[in-house]
């Protein structure tokens, strides 16, 4: 640390200030997505939104002075941060709208909730950690819920309202984890690191717009649902949950803050595009975060019982 940077003073407060900001961004971008799919196809909202994270990004990094990091970033971690880029926005965006696009969003959006339980089963091939009972409970709790969602409660009949959907949902939450699991790997500041992720993503979503769909894109609506999606929730909402942990006295009653999201979500969903909330969903999603929560809680009993 230089003579003229001054240490960081945790507060609690700041960060709880910064957690609720990323949350209540994080709880319009169901609608946001909905509606923008009604305009753009996915791919088409991809580039829109990936054009606007970076020019974002690019800004705040030009505020705190680290445009310089950029060449350094790229010569040392090019290769992981080009294949973070694909990840992340490239193929995860595009099976979650894909998802969005095909099934009620308040389904799609619970569903994504289970990417940390598929990140505690990817971490057991790709970081040879072991599955705890908390973990087990926390797999058969959560995919438990995935299938009430998926059937919409009809459990005994197993009739899954749309398949493909459900799956591409779940495929998106297994490559959100093995993003966050490659990500370990970067060193440096995260929002520099996204920013070159974004900026050497950016030549392949526009081939694939141009290969799967086109650059026709004159709806002003689809416009700023995309510009909406670039902003908060590529952009602002991952920088204030960046601020939220470095500023927490108690990470864990932070981090605990994200599971207000969906719920408030759901309530969006409904006042805005008129989408009913379905009990199933409802259920589901109760068993997805209580999976979630005793995880988090069985484990840091366990950690405390081993010390």
């Amino acid at each position: 640390m230089s003579a003229n940077q001054q240490p960081l003073v945790k507060n609690q407060k700041t960060a709880v200030l910064f957690a609720l900001a990323a949350v209540a961004m994080w709880s319009t971008v169901a609608t946001a997505f909905k509606v923008t799919l009604s305009y753009f196809s996915p791919i088409q909202m991809i580039l829109v939104a990936t054009v606007t994270s970076i020019v974002l990004l690019g800004g705040i990094c030009c505020w705190q002075k680290k445009l310089s990091l950029l060449p350094s970033y790229l010569k040392q971690q090019g290769s992981l941060l080009l294949l973070l880029g694909l990840i992340n926005p490239l193929f995860y965006y595009l099976l979650l709208f894909q998802a969005y696009d095909l099934l009620p969003a308040q389904q799609a959006q619970a569903l994504n909730y289970t990417w940390a339980i598929s990140l505690t089963l990817l971490a057991v091939p790709l970081l040879g950690q072991k599955l705890t009972k908390a973990d087990g409970l926390a797999i058969l709790l959560g995919y438990g819920g995935v299938l009430v969602i998926a059937t919409q409660g009809d459990l005994l009949a197993l009739d899954f309202q749309n398949p493909v959907g459900v799956a591409l949902a779940l495929a998106s939450t297994l490559l959100w984890a093995l993003y966050w699991i490659l990500n370990t790997r970067q060193q440096g500041d995260p929002i520099v690191a996204l920013l070159v992720c974004f900026s050497l993503s950016l030549p392949f979503v526009l081939f694939a717009t141009w290969y799967i769909d086109d650059f026709q894109m004159m709806a002003w609506q689809g416009w700023v649902g995309g510009i909406y999606i670039g902003i908060f929730e590529m952009g602002l909402a991952f920088v204030c949950w960046l601020n939220a942990m470095k500023y927490a006295e108690h990470t864990a009653s932070i981090s605990n803050l994200i599971f207000v999201s969906p719920f408030a979500s759901l309530f969006l969903l409904n006042w805005i595009i008129g989408e009913p909330i379905y009990a199933s969903t409802l259920v589901g999603l109760g068993l997805i975060i209580a999976a979630l929560l005793s995880q988090q809680w069985l484990n840091r009993k366990l950690s405390r019982t081993s010390e």
